[in-house]
């Protein structure tokens, strides 16, 4: 028997992604619903600011217990920016808008997402910008601007909160394009972290100046959704997208966003008992295949 026969074969490796991109788009999806019972019970802003700085406490924290700092003062201030950008822009807005939408239609317009880094990852990032893929992101956007038409004409959402909303979707574009960019390196987990000290610091005294903190009502369900917004939304969440970012480039990792209309919309009749109808679901179908035409490898060339 020969050496190359007797040596047991090598394990392949299991593959993560999969399993990172599902947990992904479960945690951000329900995020919404979240978000949604949080400020009926909080002022928004006060929310966020309590979220975010506990979880940059946590993270940071942890951190500096284990002595495992590996961030420049460069990358830190970098992921200070996109804080800013992808946490208190972002959600500030969107919580603002959540106050006069639904759950649903708050993710839905969120998840256009996809088209416009697309766009902007072809012109600033040189990520190329193939028949295939710009096939996938028309389809999707189509199915999205389907649902968000019959939700506008049957009269469930305003049009202020979807302003709202659609001032905290160019937010996570700027960020994801910035984070392109700018390139920090160094762990994400710490920047994560930064990210979240710093929108937690910039809101703060907007927050104190401009909401009531008397309207506060504690209840197990705010104390709830407030609990998964910090450990799995601002922390778990957030480093799945980043770390999606850093593998799958811009345009693939936001096409995941695509599937968080049916999914945000399921957890939204599930958890809140929104109504969900069948020309709603029509829309999902060409979502759908169009992730499946971004996300999908190119052949190879022989």
């Amino acid at each position: 028997m020969s050496l190359a026969t007797s040596l047991p074969a090598p394990r392949s490796r299991f593959n993560t992604l999969p399993l990172a991109i599902g947990l992904f788009c479960l945690l951000w999806s329900y995020a919404f619903v979240a978000g949604k019972i949080g400020v009926t019970h909080c002022p928004p802003l006060i929310l966020l600011a309590a979220r975010f700085s506990l979880a940059g406490i946590l993270i940071l924290g942890a951190t500096i217990v284990r002595g495992d700092w590996s961030l420049s003062w460069r990358d830190a201030a970098i992921f200070a920016v996109l804080g800013i950008a992808n946490n208190a822009l972002y959600l500030g807005l969107g919580y603002t808008g959540l106050q006069s939408v639904s759950a649903g239609l708050g993710g839905l317009i969120v998840s256009a997402n996809p088209v416009f880094t697309a766009a902007l990852a072809a012109l600033l990032l040189s990520e190329g910008m193939t028949w295939r893929k710009a096939s996938g992101l028309l389809l999707g956007i189509i199915g999205v601007t389907l649902i968000v038409w019959h939700r506008l004409s049957v009269g469930t959402d305003s049009l202020h909160g979807i302003l709202f909303t659609l001032a905290s979707l160019a937010s996570i574009v700027a960020g994801t394009i910035l984070f392109k960019l700018l390139a920090p390196k160094g762990s994400l987990w710490i920047g994560n972290g930064v990210q979240n000290l710093a929108a937690g610091i910039v809101l703060t005294p907007v927050a104190l100046t401009f909401a009531d903190v008397h309207a506060i009502d504690v209840t197990p369900s705010l104390i709830g959704a407030f609990g998964f917004l910090v450990l799995g939304g601002s922390i778990l969440a957030y480093w799945l997208w980043f770390h999606l970012l850093k593998v799958c480039g811009a345009t693939a990792a936001s096409a995941y966003h695509f599937l968080m209309p049916p999914l945000g919309m399921l957890f939204a009749f599930l958890v809140l008992g929104e109504h969900v109808e069948a020309r709603d679901l029509l829309g999902i179908i060409p979502v759908a295949l169009g992730i499946y035409l971004v996300t999908r490898p190119a052949k190879a060339v022989a």
